[in-house]
């Protein structure tokens, strides 16, 4: 049981950094690129580039959620549930579906890989990549906050709980239909990740 549940931790720690890795080139440095390219690298990188880097992007999410899905289940059955874990484990099963439900079926549409209304299309998958990258902050300090400064058999349920996952179903509706807002530019995301981790954390150990 103990080299399943170290097996289990390593690849979920490996599938993670590929998966979210690729998020942060994807707002980060791509998107960046993508709008100073010349016309000739920019159909070049659409062609070849993008597809390639999207498909290690979809698996790393994949992987890493079935990963996740073991230690959760592990975790459960051991009785040792917290906030920050069920907190983190939302945040990250949204950011999963939005890569296999929204960002991808849109992204293909953007490159052009199948029929449709590429800029509206592009838009959609960008909103719902910058709403995982808004995420991910708060997402990756509950994961390991949750092994070793969660409280282990503490309560849960708790009034933080309840109002962190609140606020994070209203990024997911946003995500989801609304606007990009302060996510905008790369330093808008960066900056609003890491308050948005600070509210969290402060509402899972102060309320």
């Amino acid at each position: 049981m103990e080299l399943i549940n170290i097996l289990a931790r390593w690849s979920h720690l490996l599938f993670g950094i590929t998966w979210i890795g690729l998020l942060y080139y994807f707002n980060f440095i791509q998107g960046g690129y993508f709008k100073s390219a010349s016309a000739e690298g920019l159909s070049d990188a659409k062609a070849k580039l993008a597809p390639e880097a999207l498909w290690w992007f979809r698996w790393g999410a994949m992987f890493t959620f079935l990963t996740g899905l073991i230690l959760l289940l592990g975790v459960h059955m051991q009785n040792f549930m917290n906030n920050y874990i069920i907190v983190g484990a939302t945040m990250g099963t949204l950011m999963f579906l939005n890569v296999w439900l929204v960002i991808w079926p849109n992204q293909k549409i953007a490159l052009g890989m199948v029929q449709g209304d590429g800029p509206t299309a592009a838009a959609k998958a960008l909103l719902a990549s910058r709403s995982n990258t808004l995420l991910s902050s708060p997402m990756v300090f509950c994961m390991l906050a949750g092994p070793h400064y969660g409280g282990w058999g503490s309560a849960i349920g708790t009034t933080g709980m309840w109002i962190s996952l609140a606020i994070v179903a209203v990024i997911e509706a946003n995500a989801l239909v609304g606007k990009q807002g302060p996510m905008t530019t790369v330093r808008g995301v960066i900056v609003s990740s890491l308050v948005l981790t600070v509210i969290i954390v402060v509402l899972l150990k102060l309320v």
